[in-house]
């Protein structure tokens, strides 16, 4: 028999997914020290112009460049959703974990802590901290975080729980491990996989609730660009100027498309019942 190259076993979703998600990180980080136009200069003498070789895809209704906005709405997104999920990640995982060490009480207390978090969606979350607290990046970075916090403590736990149960696991407790040591050693790294999966949803998500709050107004706040922002003021032009609501729309549908393609694939090739089949 001849082991089957792990490079060709990795799902197709997996690679179309990376690039995806590559191409919007290359924008994100060549808007750091690049954009054709600064991102906020307004020249109300070029509104609405066309796409042309002095702007790639056109100006706003304040003169602005359209390529430039994205490509500093994409570092935005970005960092909006990395810092939500981070949070829901340092979060969530270890309550995940703790509830299915401690069982009984501490397991009912974050199952109970999760329902309290689901019963707001987490754009309705945002939407109430944000009328308390006022509009801005850091209160939806909160309100994400937390919803994401409650998703991943139910994911991790439910993965937890399953180890928990392995022969391993077992035997580690007989030779007298405890429990901290065996969430650390032998619960953890086997509950990655899930965990990894997961948050690529999740930031897709993100950037889909962020561009949904900046739409209201509640998210990033001018003059940064934001994609759901600019989605916001194009819909006062869609007859005179449709392409200002092609691209942002466009940028975010790529977007979540790559996150949720590497999601999938990634979970279908960590899947051992599919990782089994390397065997030819």
């Amino acid at each position: 028999m001849t082991r089957r190259d792990p490079v060709s076993a990795v799902p197709v979703a997996v690679w179309a997914g990376a690039a995806l998600v590559g191409l919007l990180l290359a924008v994100a980080l060549l808007s750091l020290v690049w954009t054709p136009y600064p991102a906020e200069q307004v020249r109300v003498v070029a509104r609405l112009r066309p796409p042309s070789a002095a702007h790639w895809l056109g100006t706003d209704h304040f003169g602005r460049d359209v390529a430039s906005m994205l490509m500093v709405g994409a570092r935005n997104s970005l960092a909006v959703a990395a810092a939500a999920v981070g949070l829901g990640l340092g979060l969530g995982v270890p309550l995940g974990l703790a509830a299915a060490a401690l069982g009984r009480w501490g397991d009912e207390l974050v199952a109970r802590l999760g329902d309290l978090v689901f019963a707001f969606p987490a754009v309705l979350s945002a939407i109430l901290l944000t009328a308390a607290l006022g509009a801005g990046a850091v209160n939806v970075v909160v309100a994400l975080g937390l919803f994401n916090a409650a998703v991943l403590a139910r994911v991790t736990r439910g993965a937890a729980l399953a180890v928990w149960r392995r022969e391993f696991v077992r035997a580690a407790l007989a030779l007298g491990r405890g429990p901290l040591s065996v969430t650390l050693v032998h619960v953890l790294p086997n509950t990655l996989g899930v965990v990894v999966v997961q948050t690529t949803v999740l930031f897709a998500v993100a950037i889909v609730n962020e561009a949904a709050l900046s739409y209201l107004g509640l998210g990033i706040q001018p003059p940064s660009p934001s994609w759901g922002k600019m989605l916001g003021d194009a819909q006062t032009h869609l007859f005179n100027a449709p392409l200002q609501a092609v691209f942002p729309g466009l940028a975010i549908a790529l977007s979540v498309l790559g996150l949720t393609l590497l999601g999938d694939g990634l979970r279908d090739w960590l899947d051992p019942r599919h990782r089994s089949s390397g065997l030819l």
